[in-house]
């Protein structure tokens, strides 16, 4: 596992800047187009990387409270606040985001787990094909089948032994599942649309856990 802070900074700012580059010649209707982090669109959910880039720790409590501590509601205001009046605006606001390395906590390969998973959210629907780094995967997997956090990942993985076919990730005991490691990250991720990529008699397990 890629596991010291700079790396993963490092893989942070490459999955951002390819972001950025799938997402320059999109349409109007492709920017309006459902992402798989149901209920937002691929706007929506690149004005929230772009949020969660300019997160700190602070910044972090004070809008959790102002919410509430409603996550939805920090989320979406959040969210509002950093997407453009156009998806020019919003991808040029991303775009200044790149090469920040602020997080709103020092888990820093869960927000790389971030970009990871919603890069894809937003490639996926759009078909568009690049795939995340096997670094960045590999980092993000081995820290979602160790720890929940944000998303209820471990929980998914445990008890099973989860196999990636592209890639030296491995985890766990247990009836196997088997797939791409981006696959592997997206269901621990919670993404019912992932799943048909894997294989193992550990997939129905995982099918009725998310």
């Amino acid at each position: 596992m890629t596991d010291t802070r700079e790396a993963l900074q490092g893989l942070i700012h490459a999955a951002r800047a390819d972001l950025a580059e799938d997402l320059d010649a999109l349409t109007e209707a492709q920017w309006a187009r459902p992402s798989l982090c149901a209920p937002w669109t691929v706007e929506e959910t690149v004005a929230h990387l772009t949020s969660a880039a300019h997160m700190t720790p602070a910044r972090w409590i004070l809008s959790m409270a102002g919410a509430g501590f409603r996550a939805d509601v920090h989320n979406r205001r959040r969210l509002d606040e950093h997407r453009g009046a156009t998806p020019a605006e919003t991808l040029s606001r991303f775009r200044a985001a790149v090469p920040l390395t602020r997080a709103p906590s020092g888990h820093t390969a869960a927000w790389l787990g971030e970009v990871v998973v919603h890069g894809q959210d937003v490639r996926r629907p759009l078909g568009l094909t690049r795939v995340p780094a096997i670094e960045a995967t590999t980092a993000v997997a081995e820290f979602f089948a160790a720890k929940n956090f944000a998303v209820n990942s471990r929980t998914v993985a445990e008890g099973l032994h989860l196999e990636a076919t592209d890639g030296p990730f491995t985890s766990g005991n247990g009836p196997s599942v088997r797939g791409s490691t981006e696959a592997l990250v997206m269901v621990l991720a919670g993404r019912r649309a992932c799943l048909d990529e894997l294989t193992g008699d550990g997939v129905p397990t995982i099918r009725q856990r998310i």
